[in-house]
């Protein structure tokens, strides 16, 4: 196993990869730098584990969306995204000292 140092919203950590996975490592690490960067610039979080907490819901969320998505578009039909009910989530999560909106 390869270790792999990546910076994610300006800390740098130590990360171990399997050969050959550097390249996925590389993407994950991108996109969660760039999801906790888009909540922080937000301004509304300001706590590093809560914007980490919101970011890895964010991107969760979008996982589990993918396989719907992918096959209502291959249906021709696109799935309503309640948006509403996922921020109603989060604030349950977070408790009321951390509300999204």
């Amino acid at each position: 196993m390869k270790q792999v140092e990546v910076t994610i919203l300006g800390q740098s950590y130590l990360l171990g990869c399997p050969d050959g996975g550097e390249s996925a490592l590389l993407e994950a690490v991108a996109d969660v730098d760039r999801e906790m960067s888009a909540i922080r610039d937000g301004g509304k979080v300001k706590a590093r584990e809560r914007i980490a907490v919101l970011a890895a819901l964010n991107l969760a969320f979008e996982l589990a969306q993918r396989p719907a998505r992918e096959s209502a578009d291959a249906d021709g039909l696109h799935a309503p995204l309640d948006l509403d009910a996922l921020v109603r989530r989060i604030d349950m999560a977070l408790g009321a000292d951390g509300q999204l909106l």
